[in-house]
């Protein structure tokens, strides 16, 4: 069995070196870059399964890296590494493509769930994903990230795909917020649960245009999922 592949961008030498070999003693491959000018160039070259960005670096920041490799490969994950505190800085991470966000300091176990659980909702599950899931007047496709409403296309992050294809897989049920945390998060800190609210929110817009369908707060519980 092929070991899983990270490509690590990391500028600080001695935190690089420990989490790489960290990372390598668990059975992981790390190709680790300390400039963000090489970072695509190693991507392309090693087709790497995860990405593990620090944002603050030099040349070029992790966002702008994240960009480039969506751009190559729009399935990739990623997860950035930080020391800032912002939302803003939390937020601008997702729109640019991230699936996770991982401040300083951290510990190895943390990082390995939080590969691991990204791994997990990728296609690598091995779990057959359906080409299209139709949802009122929606079109949803998990594989290409995709909702579409007649010529309309709207394209979805790679965490907004996967939290709508669990509340597809749940439909006209309750799903515990718990759940859906731990899943797609790995944990469910208070900073994790503010970003699924976002999340929510966002669903809930993409698909106002049909009033059949409703993302219903269960306060306490979790969320209903109603379609037409």
């Amino acid at each position: 069995m092929s070991k899983i592949k990270i490509l690590y961008v990391e500028d600080e030498p001695f935190l690089g070196r420990i989490v790489k070999e960290s990372l390598e003693s668990r059975d992981f491959e790390v190709a680790m870059v300390t400039d963000g000018q090489q970072a695509l160039s190693v991507f392309e070259r090693d087709r790497p399964d995860i990405c593990v960005l620090d944002v603050m670096l030099p040349s070029k920041d992790g966002y702008a890296i994240a960009k480039e490799i969506k751009q190559v490969n729009p399935d990739v994950p990623i997860i950035f590494v930080t020391a800032k505190n912002q939302t803003e800085d939390v937020l601008k991470g997702f729109e640019v493509g991230g699936n996770d966000y991982l401040r300083k300091p951290f510990s190895m176990e943390e990082l390995i769930v939080r590969v691991t659980n990204l791994l997990n909702l990728s296609q690598k599950s091995g779990k057959a994903l359906p080409e299209n899931i139709t949802l009122g007047k929606f079109e949803f496709s998990p594989l290409r990230y995709e909702l579409k409403n007649g010529d309309s296309v709207k394209k979805l992050s790679h965490r907004e795909a996967s939290l709508l294809q669990m509340l597809t897989e749940n439909r006209n049920a309750t799903v515990q917020r718990k759940d859906i945390l731990m899943k797609l998060w790995g944990d469910d800190s208070f900073f994790n649960s503010r970003n699924l609210d976002v999340y929510i929110t966002k669903l809930r817009d993409y698909l106002k245009d049909d009033p059949s369908i409703e993302i219903i707060t269960i306060k306490g519980i979790g969320y209903h999922f109603v379609t037409g």
